[in-house]
């Protein structure tokens, strides 16, 4: 791996503790202070001399795979940010009762103030407003993350930075379920999912840049609810990931090619009705309605780069950049893809608008908007899966396209058994109260 290759993820670990930067700066130097019974002195396998550089070779190794990278990325800081606030200098000097409090602070960020993100925002890590948590951790979260630092832990032994991991003595908790018999709970049901289309129905077209959010707001509501994408495959995917193939009666039918989690590739039928809403975007910008074959315009644009896009085509007379003319426009414009964070931002926007709206209806819809306020991005994939099976769907369809190892993942889907067992209950068990 090339040094340019670690430069930017290197660099942006470095300014990720904005809270702290001083306290970073002294950790920075640590080599300078005498070494503790866990650091091995001389026979270190790593050039890294002190915590921040070791936990940047660490990750170094998750470069390839960008999910990953941040999520392990996310719980060392974490763990890093706490270490300076309890005054535990060195990671040589986390003993196992440190992870025990450690364990028990996930589950209770406190001063909510100095650890929390304000309630529905995703900021980025320069905002002064930017908190390493969104809120608590959940059991399965907590064990994850602890499984991460874990890992964390005993490479740093295996590369002698380390004398010994003394996360490797605590008892992991989790509570075993089995998955076949678990129902997804986050995802909107369907007369909600109408009422979030009005909602975005009936947003502002009056300006360019209100026409843009407009349109981006219903590509990319339309583009995870038509085929179950994680939010890491929208952004890392683009245009040219759309291919056509043609039946036996010369009908074109269009697929969307996606390399998932795992490494895993899957090909994801696009409908005809996703193909208008695609078209639509596009037009919007300038662009042909279809894509083009090798086009690197990601499946979502930043607004910025939407609004350049559909100005310089609206004064340049280029209605579309097919494969002559991409070359040059791509050349001055760069395709700047929606951020993971803008796309949290916007889907929750949007949830939020549309309880609002139904809080202004009158109290009898409180409890759906106090769903529509929980919701996220991955609500979205949740919905998509749970409204095909519902629609009758073909188990093993929704299966592959969503991308499932197992069908008992997909099966969590399968609401129709409990919906059942609620019925039946309702119509044979009953207290027997006489009526008045």
């Amino acid at each position: 791996m090339s040094q340019d290759a670690r430069e930017p993820h290197s660099s942006n670990f470095a300014i990720t503790l904005p809270l702290y930067e001083s306290t970073v700066t002294e950790n920075a130097h640590d080599a300078a202070k005498p070494p503790t019974t866990n650091r091995v002195a001389n026979n270190s396998l790593l050039k890294a001399d002190n915590d921040l550089a070791a936990v940047q070779a660490w990750l170094a190794q998750y470069l390839p795979n960008s999910n990953t990278f941040n999520s392990y990325r996310k719980e060392a800081e974490r763990l890093l940010l706490w270490m300076q606030v309890q005054g535990i200098a060195l990671l040589a000097d986390l003993k196992q009762e440190h992870f025990l409090r450690y364990r028990y602070f996930l589950s209770q960020p406190q001063p909510a103030e100095q650890w929390l993100m304000p309630r529905g925002r995703r900021l980025s890590r320069q905002h002064p407003d930017w908190r390493p948590f969104a809120g608590p951790l959940s059991e399965s979260s907590i064990h994850q993350s602890l499984t991460i630092l874990n890992s964390l832990m005993q490479w740093l032994v295996m590369a002698q930075y380390l004398q010994a991991n003394p996360l490797a003595l605590l008892r992991h908790h989790r509570r075993q379920q089995n998955p076949a018999h678990q129902t997804i709970k986050r995802y909107i049901p369907t007369h909600l999912w109408q009422q979030i289309l009005k909602t975005i129905g009936k947003l502002p077209i009056n300006t360019p840049r209100q026409k843009a959010q407009y349109h981006r707001a219903r590509w990319i509501f339309s583009l995870f609810y038509a085929t179950g994408l994680r939010v890491s495959e929208v952004c890392e995917h683009s245009m040219g990931d759309f291919y056509a193939q043609y039946d036996p009666h010369g009908n074109m039918h269009w697929w969307l090619s996606v390399r998932g989690k795992g490494n895993k590739e899957r090909s994801i039928p696009i409908t005809t009705e996703l193909m208008r809403e695609l078209g639509n975007y596009r037009r919007q910008m300038g662009l042909c309605p279809t894509p083009q074959t090798k086009e690197n315009t990601p499946l979502v644009l930043a607004l910025d780069t939407a609004l350049q896009l559909a100005n310089k085509n609206q004064h340049s007379a280029i209605s579309s950049i097919g494969a002559d003319t991409s070359i040059s426009e791509r050349q001055t414009i760069a395709l700047k893809p929606l951020t993971r964070a803008s796309i949290h931002y916007l889907v929750k926007d949007i949830c939020q608008r549309t309880a609002d709206r139904l809080r202004g209806l009158g109290s009898q819809h409180e409890n759906d908007a106090l769903l529509l306020e929980q919701a996220s991005p991955h609500w979205l994939r949740h919905t998509a899966g749970t409204h095909m099976v519902e629609n009758n769907v073909d188990i093993l369809h929704v299966r592959d396209t969503m991308g499932h190892s197992s069908l008992q993942t997909t099966n969590r889907y399968l609401h129709t058994a409990e919906r059942e067992r609620h019925a039946h209950t309702e119509q044979k068990h009953h207290i027997g109260w006489p009526t008045e």
